[in-house]
């Protein structure tokens, strides 16, 4: 856990994104949305969770990847708490479309304003994993070496069977991050979710979602899709 990892930049916003003040007068978006990839981008689609990867800003510009590994998905309201968005000294805030997003992105849910769904996703992890519920540090760890290439900040893919893939779980094809629902795929865009196809039955593919997060989806966790992603 980070210092304070879920304040918000709007107290009373509900599942929509909380943007600055600049941004609010010239209607143009913030730097702040993160792709399935993890990519921090600035795009007009809105989040339905916050959450961050420490201190990434100056001013109010983006200027490193992730300050740590605790990447972490957080409530956009919490106890009202209330904080600008691009403080100085102040972990960063980020948005995401939903939760299946950020997980493909590689966070986790935050131990303080999402305790429950915190729970879940260890049991989860646990259960699907076959090991002891682990500690917000090893988790951490395990997720960090699972999303990006250790030393870069370059995306790691893993090769897996499509009949492994739970609900919710993002994989690449071609270039477009796509998730899987059932027996069908929709692709995510910049303008949310768009175009269904079938899941294939046999083969394997390009996962963006870690595998531990796959496994905790597998075993269990019900993660929040939005509802267009089912057409």
């Amino acid at each position: 856990m980070g210092p304070a990892p879920c304040r918000t930049p709007r107290a009373g916003v509900s599942r929509a994104l909380a943007i600055d003040k600049c941004d609010v007068e010239t209607v143009t978006p913030a730097r702040n949305r993160v792709t399935p990839t993890g990519d921090i981008e600035a795009i007009p689609l809105r989040g339905a969770w916050t959450g961050n990867r420490g201190i990434l800003h100056s001013g109010h510009e983006i200027v490193r990847f992730h300050a740590s590994d605790l990447w972490i998905t957080c409530a956009l309201e919490f106890r009202g708490r209330w904080h600008e968005q691009w403080e100085p000294h102040h972990y960063t805030f980020l948005y995401f479309h939903d939760e299946a997003v950020s997980f493909a992105a590689g966070h986790r849910p935050c131990a303080e304003c999402r305790r429950d769904s915190y729970n879940a996703y260890r049991a989860a992890w646990a259960k699907g994993l076959g090991v002891d519920v682990p500690s917000a540090k090893l988790m951490n760890r395990q997720l960090h070496g699972e999303r990006i290439v250790r030393g870069t900040h370059r995306r790691r893919l893993h090769r897996l069977p499509w009949a492994d893939l739970p609900d919710g779980a993002f994989v690449l094809l071609d270039t477009s991050p796509t998730i899987v629902i059932g027996d069908q795929l929709t692709e995510w865009t910049p303008e949310g979710y768009r175009g269904l196809r079938a899941r294939p039955i046999q083969g394997t593919v390009d996962v963006i979602t870690p595998p531990s997060t796959i496994a905790a989806l597998r075993a269990g966790y019900r993660v929040q899709i939005d509802a267009s992603a089912r057409g």
